[in-house]
């Protein structure tokens, strides 16, 4: 049996807030085609500059401190107490910014590769 004791907090700065997914070692305990799980520590202002477009996953995002914005095609969703969450699926684009210094939980499945946008695209105040 294999055994990974962490802290979100500390293990999110190895891999951009991710701490479980198809992006880990195969022989790592993180390692998962079936789910992504990230940390997300955001700094007020910080947004992701591309939208995800054909998205093929389903994702959790949970609020966990500050403000956080979800942009959806039809709709903004803000999380602004600790535990709001939004779902979406498959097919739906998405965007996000922290309109405060936020912390989120994100869960997606299947977890696949393509969707990561560069650190130099990032904005970030």
């Amino acid at each position: 049996m294999s055994v990974y004791v962490g802290n979100a907090g500390k293990d999110a700065l190895l891999d951009r807030g991710w701490l479980l997914g198809h992006f880990k070692d195969a022989g790592d305990p993180r390692h998962s085609d079936a789910v992504e799980i990230k940390w997300g520590t955001h700094p007020r202002g910080d947004e992701r500059k591309q939208w995800v477009r054909g998205e093929a996953r389903t994702a959790l995002l949970v609020l966990i401190s500050g403000r956080f914005r979800v942009e959806l095609p039809d709709r903004s969703v803000l999380l602004a107490e600790q535990g709001d969450y939004v779902v979406w699926g498959h097919g739906v684009d998405h965007s996000w910014v922290a309109e405060e210094e936020s912390v989120v939980l994100t869960v997606r499945w299947p977890s696949v590769a393509g969707y990561a946008v560069p650190q130099a695209d990032r904005v970030t105040p």
